[in-house]
């Protein structure tokens, strides 16, 4: 038992600190967390690939902005909760609505007419062509 003791704390307690402990009080989550949007950014050679993580969000509440090399992704998110006790009489209702948004720049521009999204299991999938440029030519003085 004394090697118990060393490796865990928990049993060189007295029995009286031990029930301090279990009868103390327990944090109530009174607060929505924080929502957030995990993204990926992927480069190709002809493209950028970006996934975002958007869970319990409808397709129509999201909104893609593309602005030469800015893209902004935005989405509506409406989550419910509640808890109910044994006759059905809600104990706890948490509601939130807000919008959650991301904006980033990317090395270079996108062609918008092909750009290409796709939301599937909670993942917002961008496939962004890169807007093809000019190849530079020579002037000829005269």
């Amino acid at each position: 038992m004394s090697a118990l003791r060393v490796l865990d704390p928990v049993f060189n307690d007295n029995f009286e600190s031990a029930l301090r402990r279990f009868f103390g009080p327990v944090p109530f989550e009174t607060e929505t967390p924080a929502l957030k949007m995990r993204i990926d950014v992927a480069e190709k050679e002809n493209a950028y690939e970006v996934k975002a993580d958007i869970p319990g969000v409808k397709k129509e509440d999201i909104s893609v902005r593309i602005d030469g090399n800015v893209v902004q992704i935005e989405a509506e998110v409406k989550r419910e909760k509640e808890t109910k006790g044994n006759g059905e009489k809600v104990l706890r209702s948490e509601r939130y609505y807000g919008n959650v948004s991301r904006t980033f720049s990317l090395a270079d521009d996108v062609d918008e007419s092909k750009a290409e999204a796709k939301y599937a299991d909670g993942v917002l999938t961008l496939q962004l062509p890169k807007k093809t440029t000019a190849a530079a030519r020579k002037v000829t003085v005269q």
